[in-house]
């Protein structure tokens, strides 16, 4: 248990006569990426606001690093390292890509002004360190002038600055081309060597496949399958076993 960053035991939630999640186990280890899959209303988003402490399970219990954990808050999340990356990145898209990454959270001195240079010498630093390997963006170019992939890894960026040790991708790759999906699977690489692990949620499980040392599938607000990369010989193979639970309603042990 102690080798886990986060896990979830037996978690429940309802909404009005709505069950998001019934006794749902799920885990992420260390240096781990946990690819989440699922159809819209599987229970996903309720799952992973419940790791990041928007939302309360009803029952069930949560550890982190090995302790059981009350009173989850998103404030308390944060604390224990872990950060999401939502959808639309909630990036401020005209402003340049070092006051994305310091935005809410700026390094001051000690009477409290802005200290540009450092924020500047840090974004640059972890622009490198997670893979902008070209050298036409700088931390003083514009948001709005990246692609899509790239502002992935500015968000991305922004969470391992603040230590995050587990970062929640929530569909990562949505409308990007092979090319930036390509780049946002080199962030997520990124994450893992530096020691730090993901869960990656998509709907294309050809791009969980790529990215993922793991594999959990929902359904209807179960875990319905779990396996290792190494058990699941092929993302076809992996298609197979969710069209074979969605067809027949059955768990893949």
């Amino acid at each position: 248990m102690g080798d886990y960053i986060v896990e979830l035991r037996n978690i429940s939630k309802a909404f009005g006569k709505t069950h998001a999640l019934t006794d749902v186990n799920f885990r992420v280890g260390r240096a781990e990426v946990v690819g989440l899959i699922g159809d819209n209303g599987a229970g996903k988003s309720t799952l992973i606001k419940i790791i990041s402490g928007v939302i309360a399970p009803d029952s069930g219990e949560i550890y982190i690093r090995g302790k059981k954990v009350d009173n989850w808050s998103v404030a308390a999340a944060r604390r224990a390292g872990i950060e999401t990356v939502y959808q639309d990145k909630a990036l401020a898209e005209q402003q340049t890509i070092a006051r994305n990454i310091f935005m809410g959270r700026e390094l001051t001195g000690f009477l409290g002004f802005i200290r540009g240079k450092d924020a500047y010498n840090e974004a640059n630093r972890l622009m490198r360190d997670i893979g902008f390997t070209s050298k036409v963006f700088s931390p003083d170019s514009i948001v709005a002038t990246l692609s899509g992939g790239e502002k992935q890894g500015v968000a991305i960026a922004r969470a391992l600055y603040f230590d995050a040790t587990l970062i929640i991708l929530d569909e990562p790759t949505t409308a990007l081309s092979l090319t930036e999906s390509e780049k946002v699977f080199g962030f997520v690489r990124q994450i893992k060597q530096r020691g730090c692990s993901a869960i990656f949620i998509s709907h294309n499980i050809y791009h969980v496949y790529d990215v993922a040392d793991r594999f959990v599938i929902l359904d209807r607000g179960r875990v319905v399958m779990s396996a290792e990369k190494h058990e699941v010989p092929s993302a076809d193979q992996l298609v197979k076993d969710l069209q074979d639970i969605a067809r027949t309603g059955r768990r893949i042990e």
